[in-house]
């Protein structure tokens, strides 16, 4: 990419973030301050059309003013959201009879639902990662590194969790291994990895134990793809689910072990990370009408998920970060071509040019599916994050720099 390009980009990533993104929501009723924490269900305006709270989005909006803060500076408005953010969870998102965490409360903190999966404490640990970062108090640390530990625990042995729920599937019939576990624990644990170096080597062990389990499991090099979902063996189930690509998901997971591996120096890792971005930005793009679609059938068979042919908004923030990220550690054209590619397409559909910020959902030909801004499971996380990492990676590419620290 001509240093030309690479700078006017950085400067387009810098101004969209803190002239259109961060304002729409600090201006929307995302920051709740009479209850604390975020409503992220807003409408295209930014007005909240419903005032239960996403415990995903307490965690992640904590991480996303956190990370403000520690990239452009303190300002009063982001550390206030942030402190808010952080009293809320620790006030009314832990189940304080097991000490897991749950999926939604109401406005003022009353439990709503919980769920089996350990997401929610996954963004409870990049969220008080980054806020330590950000405030220094030790006890936000030992918070995030005791649900990073409580998840890897429930990783290795689902007995283990508190929390005894009834399996989704009988597992003396049918037991999965889902992609999707190993690669929140890969991300927490490389956040944690920066904020506490003193652990560097428990999270590398960590973090080499789950890659293990990708690679081993679900990375197909003969099929070219990452499976979500496969036998407790690796092998394939022949259905639906064991058939299942979800492309946004691997293209994350690429990025996120393409940041490993140059922090390690691991090239056999980083050659298999760019091997799962070319893959499914190969198996996930809509040549007849653009855009990444949201899931694939290994082999071609029909999709059960009725909105496998839609674009969303995140699988395409997380394609822009790994296509930029490979292009900068390899300067493969091939990377560059894909980026442009997908810089085009998600400016042109998702951008909202009249209210700002992004729409979440588009149809398969790219017309507006939901106008909505926020939901319990979209708000301000994944585009504020990408805007960041791609100025970020930007930065790093105009002086001639490989980029690191991106988690």
């Amino acid at each position: 990419m001509e240093q030309k390009r690479i700078t006017e980009l950085k400067e387009f990533y810098h101004d969209t973030l803190l002239k259109d993104i961060v304002p729409f929501w600090t201006q929307s009723d995302l920051i709740d301050k009479e209850y604390g924490g975020f409503i992220t269900s807003v409408d295209r305006a930014g007005r909240s059309y419903n005032d239960d709270k996403s415990v995903w989005f307490q965690g992640r909006c904590l991480w996303t003013f956190s990370k403000l803060c520690n990239t452009y500076g303190i300002q009063q408005e982001w550390a206030e959201a942030a402190d808010r953010g952080a009293e809320f969870i620790k006030k009314y998102c832990i189940d304080e009879k097991d000490g897991r965490m749950y999926f939604a409360v109401t406005r003022d903190g009353k439990t709503l639902r919980k769920r089996r999966y350990f997401f929610s404490e996954s963004f409870l640990v990049v969220g008080f990662a980054e806020y330590y970062l950000l405030r220094g108090d030790k006890r936000d640390l030992e918070l995030a590194e005791k649900y990073f530990d409580l998840m890897y625990r429930i990783y290795k042995d689902a007995s283990a969790d508190p929390f005894k729920i009834t399996p989704k599937e009988n597992s003396e019939v049918r037991s999965l291994h889902s992609n999707a576990n190993p690669m929140v624990l890969v991300s927490s644990a490389q956040t944690l990895r920066r904020a506490n170096p003193a652990r560097e080597e428990y999270y590398d062990q960590v973090i080499g134990d789950v890659i293990n389990d990708m690679i081993g499991l679900h990375y197909k090099e003969d099929l070219k793809c990452v499976l979500e979902n496969v036998c407790m063996d690796g092998s394939i189930l022949d259905n639906p689910a064991g058939r299942t690509i979800n492309p946004g998901h691997s293209i994350e997971n690429s990025w996120f072990l393409m940041n490993y591996a140059q922090s390690t120096g691991d090239k056999e890792l980083l050659e298999k990370a760019l091997n799962i971005l070319r893959w499914h930005l190969e198996l996930g793009w809509d040549e007849e009408n653009g855009g990444i679609y949201y899931f694939r059938d290994v082999y071609g068979r029909p999709c059960e998920q009725l909105e496998h042919d839609m674009k969303l908004w995140w699988v395409h923030n997380e394609a822009l970060i790994a296509t930029l990220l490979a292009s900068n550690l390899t300067g493969d054209t091939y990377f560059d071509e894909w980026y442009e590619k997908l810089h085009d397409y998600v400016f042109s559909h998702f951008s909202d040019k009249e209210y700002g910020e992004w729409y979440g959902y588009l149809h398969r030909d790219g017309t507006v599916s939901h106008e909505q801004k926020g939901s319990l499971w979209k708000g301000p996380y994944h585009l504020p994050r990408c805007l960041m990492l791609c100025e970020q990676i930007l930065a790093a590419s105009e002086k001639g720099e490989q980029a690191q620290g991106l988690l």
